[in-house]
């Protein structure tokens, strides 16, 4: 880290990158508002981020100058639309796919090899998420490879800082979904009776929504939660084999699962921070900031602070769920938050029931391998699976 980390610091430096969580528990202990040229000022502290969440007036999610439904959106326009996207959320529709959620983590987790080393990120944790995703919304099993290429790519090309990258690669993503809706157009009363015709149908204003609006809504539904729902599945097995103790606790109380997960993300957080813009001028933390600054709400530095969860690595699940800040808070608390604990829950639930033990492979097999900004969690994680 910089001697003066308040003006400068380096968030894509390798220092950083070997371990994300390390370096940000370290800045936020010597500077809670702290500035980089790649993320402007980052809010560290719980409170801080807290704070940011319930005042949307002062900070801003419009930080694109692409549109962005509805994330990037302030009210009452995000109010129209998150209206449209939480009826895609209900405890009905999820409860509905769960058993072909389950089928899909229990066929997955049965062709992981035993006794031997298990990649676990390639061979479950990547898969899952793509065929869970894909198949909630009814996409055609066909385009899970390509997605799973495309995600690759986006990440490397967010890494890289390079517009015209991401750029190019959004213009991929976008071709793809508008193939798939104007195949379901053309197919009238045959098209496949699933979440991405039903959201086709949607109106807002009285006016159908445009293939823009369309798109940058699938974008969101599936862009980030494929990357965010692997990382988690890679941090929960990779917490279990390495923390015997927890393992064995699931293992005799499976009705723990679901709080368990929540809190294994809390320790180690699969989505590394969002982006905020200051509407006028506001002092946080203690500092001055000047309207238009941009802001980063470093999740993985707020959700273990010490002053709100004392040993940010302690595993309790006795802490006030409320104060998690897993799935954000305040209006735009993540609309597939009930989705995403469903996943998590039933993959690690059959991972437990499938297997007598989790554990970190053999030294020979090398050490797992962290995943660098924008990802999280890990990008090749060997585990030894009887």
């Amino acid at each position: 880290m910089s001697e003066n980390p308040h003006e400068s610091w380096d968030p894509r430096s390798p220092e950083v990158q070997s371990d994300q969580v390390r370096a940000y528990d370290e800045l936020r202990a010597q500077c809670p508002v702290a500035h980089s040229e790649a993320f402007g000022w980052s809010l560290m502290r719980h409170a801080d981020v807290v704070r940011a969440l319930h005042d949307p007036e002062t900070f801003s999610n419009a930080v694109s100058v692409h549109l962005n439904v509805p994330n990037g959106m302030d009210p009452p326009e995000h109010t129209r639309y998150r209206e449209i996207v939480d009826r895609y959320f209900t405890a009905e529709l999820v409860g509905a796919f769960e058993p072909d959620c389950r089928a899909i983590a229990r066929e997955l987790v049965a062709d992981l090899p035993r006794g031997e080393v298990a990649f676990v990120m390639t061979r479950l944790a990547e898969p899952f998420a793509l065929r869970v995703q894909t198949e909630y919304l009814g996409w055609p099993r066909a385009l899970t490879e390509p997605l799973r290429d495309w995600a690759a790519r986006s990440r490397d090309a967010t890494a890289s800082g390079d517009r015209s990258r991401t750029a190019a690669v959004a213009a991929e993503f976008d071709a793809i979904v508008t193939a798939m809706l104007d195949e379901r157009r053309d197919a009238g009363p045959a098209a496949p009776d699933d979440l991405t015709t039903r959201l086709l149908h949607e109106r807002i204003e009285g006016r159908p929504l445009s293939d823009e609006e369309l798109v940058s809504t699938l974008r969101n539904w599936t862009a980030g939660e494929l990357a965010t729902i692997a990382a988690s599945v890679g941090i929960v097995a990779h917490h279990l084999a390495t923390r015997p103790q927890d393992q064995a606790l699931l293992r005799a109380h499976p009705e723990l699962v679901g709080p368990a997960v929540d809190e294994i993300l809390r320790i180690h957080p699969p989505l590394i921070s969002n982006r905020r813009v200051t509407t006028c001028p506001v002092t946080v933390g203690g500092t001055d900031l000047d309207a238009g600054e941009r802001v980063t709400l470093l999740w993985a530095s707020a959700n273990r602070d010490e002053d709100v969860f004392g040993d940010p690595d302690e595993l309790r699940l006795d802490r006030d769920p409320s104060l998690n800040l897993l799935y954000g808070a305040g209006i735009h608390w993540c609309p597939g938050a009930p989705f995403a604990r469903m996943e998590l829950r039933v993959v690690t639930e059959e991972l437990l029931a499938a297997t007598e033990s989790l554990a970190p492979a053999p030294p020979d097999a090398g050490e797992p391998e962290r995943a660098s900004y924008p990802a999280s969690g890990f990008s090749r994680l060997p585990l030894v699976l009887t």
